[in-house]
């Protein structure tokens, strides 16, 4: 299974929500990529599942590698689908622009700070609208 990018950004995001963290065993460091700008090859490959009531996460069926977390539900994220960092065969060069759920990050979790943002559980719900559900 591969993929072909567009309009890939040069920037990445870090996520540290336990969904997050226990599906990659650390923290998602993502790039955010335009849903339509992907074009998967081998894409009967991919394995998707609801991971909440407003997103879904994909691996390789053949080697398990995690794929991406894409919004279901109509907020701020959809139609986008967040690629690991890890699954770009050069993963150089992107500039790391903010951290969300901070208030969730093992305190053994450091990552050099240029002056991204850094934002809580709450203040990412309250971007979602999302106040009161469960991640």
């Amino acid at each position: 299974m591969r993929f072909d990018a567009r309009n890939v950004p040069a920037t990445f995001s870090i996520c540290h929500c336990e969904p997050c963290r226990r599906w990659t065993g650390s923290a998602l460091l993502e790039v955010s990529i335009k849903t339509e700008d992907l074009t998967w090859h081998g894409a009967d490959r991919i394995a998707t599942r609801a991971s909440s009531d407003w997103a879904e996460r994909a691996w390789c069926r053949d080697c398990g590698t995690n794929v991406y977390f894409r919004h279901t539900r109509e907020d701020k994220w959809f139609g986008t689908t967040d690629l690991p960092l890890g699954i770009f065969d050069d993963a150089s060069g992107f500039e790391l622009t903010h951290e969300i759920y901070v208030d969730h990050k093992p305190d053994s979790f450091a990552y050099e700070s240029k002056g991204h943002k850094h934002l809580t559980r709450a203040e990412v719900l309250a971007l979602q609208g999302y106040m009161g559900e469960d991640e």
